[in-house]
């Protein structure tokens, strides 16, 4: 196993989206691990106060290639990372060590026509909120005594396919699952579609809801530790995930009914291979034991369901 560090940089960023056609930033063996920093706010650093706009990330605002800009999505992202012997049909596994935000402010925007209220907030509004990284709080808003837990995470966790795509819809292969699970010592499954995966991550998030409803978080630059592991033999048709407490299943749609709905199924089929009970049986069980929440309901056109399943149930641990 060997560490790498990938620092952000004109070279080692994409914007907008995911692309089977970009130069890999790095190339890892299977279960190497990775020291990566990631930038937010492209769109919007011409605003931002200075502490949110380190020079690296000036640079790759000032100057980032027009063939690293793929998709029409606002997230800029770290990577593609190329993991020899990557095959279509692999599962990637994606260990999540350490997570911290490496500036100290992040900022929050509402879009008109975006959110999940647009007709009654239909305009613009960018808001930069500090954060305590000591007290690892935020206070918001301003003045008011509320205090935000900074729970640090990357919104988007992904590997290319085939077409290119935007970076606002989550999917199959990940992208913008905006789960705020996904905290450090978790795990993230992922099933391949390209040789070598080409993994990217990003749209770091110090503190969400879930749903995520005005259309974004505390949006922030973030620094990570991962581990990259190709799984061989296994079959994955969506993201699985694991935490200390839990085991989860996804789910995106057009409709949250539809997305919920992917979300139970996939936790049917978790069940029947991994605790080897009936389908019938898995299907009471997750409606006795399992709970199932929204993760982005503003991400058009996809919205987002996770169910999490306690692993205290199980009399012996399961072993993804």
């Amino acid at each position: 196993m060997a560490r790498h560090l990938l620092k952000a940089s004109c070279e080692t960023v994409h914007f907008g989206g995911f692309s089977p056609d970009l130069r890999p930033a790095l190339t890892i063996e299977s279960g190497d691990v990775v020291d990566v920093e990631t930038y937010s706010g492209f769109n919007i650093w011409d605003q931002a106060p200075a502490e949110f706009l380190p020079p690296a990330f000036l640079d790759i605002c000032h100057h980032l290639p027009a063939e690293r800009k793929v998709g029409g999505g606002p997230h800029l992202l770290t990577g593609p990372i190329f993991i020899r012997d990557a095959e279509p049909g692999d599962v990637l596994e994606i260990k999540l060590h350490a997570i911290q935000p490496n500036v100290t402010v992040g900022f929050n925007a509402v879009r008109p026509g975006w959110g999940a209220l647009p007709d009654r907030f239909n305009e613009g509004q960018l808001r930069f909120i500090p954060l305590d990284l000591d007290k690892r709080i935020a206070e918001f808003p301003a003045g008011s005594g509320i205090h935000i837990p900074i729970r640090p995470f990357f919104g988007i966790l992904g590997v290319a396919t085939a077409d290119r795509r935007n970076s606002i819809p989550p999917g199959v292969y990940g992208g913008n699952m905006d789960n705020p699970e996904l905290q450090a010592g978790s795990r993230l499954l992922l099933p391949v579609f390209l040789s070598g995966a080409l993994f990217s991550i990003g749209d770091g998030h110090s503190a969400q809801g879930d749903g995520e409803v005005c259309g974004t978080a505390i949006e922030t630059s973030m620094n990570g530790t991962i581990e990259l592991t190709i799984r061989k033999g296994m079959t994955l048709h969506s993201p699985i995930a694991e935490t200390p407490t839990d085991f989860i299943t996804t789910g995106f749609a057009t409709t949250l009914d539809a997305a919920f709905q992917a979300a139970l199924h996939n936790m049917v089929d978790f069940l029947k291979v991994y605790a080897s009970i009936t389908e019938a049986e898995a299907y009471c069980l997750c409606s006795l034991a399992a709970n199932f929440r929204i993760t982005p309901a503003v991400n058009s056109p996809q919205k987002g369901v996770h169910g999490l399943l306690p692993k205290a149930l199980f009399p012996h641990p399961i072993q993804l």
